[in-house]
């Protein structure tokens, strides 16, 4: 099972847990659980096509999805997955 480190603005979805461990052979599949477990957290992370929005980043043991395999980026047990949502500022 992947770790999934969330920021702090989605923590409100995940009653404040910071990680969780979520089943999946990949990216895809552990966003989806997550998604079922925590309701609200797909409008959060999913554009209305369902893709990732473009600014939420999601890191596969620090490698950002789009520059692996995207959703389908395969997962081992002992992978981390962080969610970061981009950040503006001026």
């Amino acid at each position: 099972m992947a770790q999934v480190y969330l920021p702090t603005p989605l923590r409100r979805l995940t009653n404040g847990r910071a990680r969780v461990v979520t089943a999946g052979g990949n990216v895809e599949e552990v966003l989806t659980g997550l998604e079922r477990e925590f309701p609200g957290l797909r409008e959060q992370l999913r554009d209305p096509n369902g893709e990732v929005r473009g600014f939420i980043n999601v890191f596969v043991n620090g490698t950002e999805i789009r520059r692996l395999q995207g959703a389908a980026t395969p997962l081992r047990e002992t992978d981390e997955v962080s969610i970061v949502p981009a950040m503006a500022g001026g």
